[in-house]
């Protein structure tokens, strides 16, 4: 296939995404009850942004175009090892992969294993030559490249692993926020977004916030109340209900509308459903600060990356700010 090839069997992918017929959701259904995590509307919520940011054929083009992607190049094998934390996380990097014309092999995350396997199908099924370029292994051996993402241990694994060959190891990540007292209500409601969609597990997930001294919390807890059905889901309240005890059992102060934890602490890492929060003095310091914390996805805030805007990625923002497409293009 060639390029124009590939973007054009992206688009009737985009479109069976966005008809949403009996069989998609059926594959949705098969996905929430194996992964109590991805619930119906943060499965939809992942597929809209996936067609509105990643799908778009303007987007796709001037993707493409930025790269000066031509149908020369010589495909390689890619071993993909994908995360699993929210519902077609990894799809990102098969698009990378599928878009530059080379040939991936995908170990999936247990966690993730329905969604994106039933889409692959469905390429299969209007064109066989995408399983050429598209397959799946349990193992992954003799590829020419590999792009693993997995947690701080599993990296070090990766590491190893693949030492003799060219990679992309991603590690734990989270995103941060800073405050600076002035957000309106409709912010502070797009900033509970940016914590609460897929439960927080997502690396694009605001864990920690940076607060001027004397800052209200009450607006902000407010504004946490629009996910008060997330003490319905009994993982959610598990999780809830534990780190409330230990805060309580360890005498630590907290705040809570009674579905999220606010505890202060110096960690950019929280818990699922506690936030964690520090005072500053000086913005810019904290900001710059920040900017060197290779843990650090995203930077949300007044000046930095809109309230609201943290779980839509485009195209050109790659995980660990590591340029995936590029990464490809020099194989």
């Amino acid at each position: 296939m060639n390029l124009q090839k590939r973007i054009e069997l992206l688009q009737k992918l985009k479109k069976y995404l966005e008809e949403n017929d009996a069989e998609w959701q059926e594959v949705k259904t098969r996905a929430n009850a194996y992964n109590g995590w991805f619930i119906p509307e943060f499965i939809d919520l992942s597929v809209q942004n996936i067609c509105n940011e990643f799908l778009d054929e303007e987007k796709l083009e001037k993707w493409a175009a930025h790269y000066h992607l031509d149908d020369n190049i010589i495909g390689k094998n890619i071993g993909l090892v994908m995360a699993g934390n929210i519902p077609l996380v990894g799809f990102h990097d098969l698009l990378a992969v599928f878009i530059s014309g080379h040939n991936q092999i995908i170990k999936l995350s247990s966690k993730d294993d329905v969604l994106l396997k039933h889409l692959v199908e469905k390429l299969y099924s209007w064109n066989v030559d995408v399983k050429h370029n598209i397959s799946f292994a349990e193992m992954l051996k003799g590829c020419d490249g590999y792009i693993a993402t997995g947690s701080n241990n599993s990296a070090r694994y990766f590491e190893q692993y693949f030492a003799k060959y060219p990679s992309i190891i991603r590690r734990n990540r989270t995103s941060v926020a800073i405050l600076d007292g002035t957000e309106s209500t409709d912010e502070l409601s797009e900033l509970s977004d940016d914590i609460h969609l897929y439960f927080g597990l997502g690396c694009r997930n605001v864990t920690k916030i940076f607060v001027p001294e004397a800052y209200d919390f009450v607006p902000l807890l407010r504004s946490f109340d629009k996910y008060k059905f997330f003490a319905d889901h009994h993982k959610y309240k598990n999780n809830y209900d534990y780190q409330l005890s230990m805060a309580l059992l360890n005498n630590i102060y907290y705040m809570t509308n009674e579905n999220t934890l606010m505890i202060e602490s110096e960690q950019i890492f929280s818990a699922i459903s506690q936030l964690n929060y520090s005072f500053y003095k000086d913005a810019e310091e904290v900001k710059n600060v920040l900017k060197n914390n290779t843990d650090v996805q995203c930077i949300v805030g007044h000046g930095n990356i809109p309230f609201g805007k943290a779980q839509q990625p485009g195209l050109f923002d790659y995980a660990d700010g590591v340029d995936t497409m590029q990464f490809l293009l020099t194989l």
